[in-house]
C-alpha cells in the first residue's frame, strides 16, 4: 500500500511539474508571437510588455506553488482523505 501511495504522490508531483513546464512553454511562445506582431505592425508603440508582465507574474506564482511550496499537495491530500472519510461514515 505504501508503494502505491508513494507512486501516487510522485505521480502528482510530476504532473504538477509538467503542468508548470507546459505553462512556461505556452507563455514563451505567445509572448514571442505578441512581440513579433508588435514590432511588425508598429515598432513605435511597444505594448507587448504589458501582457508579458501580467502573465509573467502568473508564471512566477505557478513556479512558487510547484517548486518552492510543494508541501501544499500533502495538505490537499490530507483534506481530501478527511472529506472522503466523512462521506463514508455519513451516507
Amino acid at each position: 500500500m505504501e508503494n502505491s501511495e508513494a507512486y501516487q504522490s510522485a505521480k502528482k508531483r510530476v504532473e504538477a511539474k509538467m503542468g508548470f513546464y507546459t505553462h512556461l512553454t505556452v507563455y514563451a511562445a505567445v509572448i514571442l508571437l505578441l512581440a513579433a506582431i508588435n514590432f511588425l505592425s508598429s515598432s513605435s508603440a511597444i505594448w507587448f510588455h504589458w501582457p508579458m508582465l501580467g502573465w509573467g507574474i502568473a508564471v512566477v506564482l505557478h513556479a512558487f506553488a510547484v517548486f518552492v511550496f510543494p508541501g501544499r499537495f500533502a495538505v490537499t491530500e490530507k483534506l481530501i482523505e478527511k472529506e472522503m472519510g466523512r462521506f463514508r461514515t455519513h451516507p
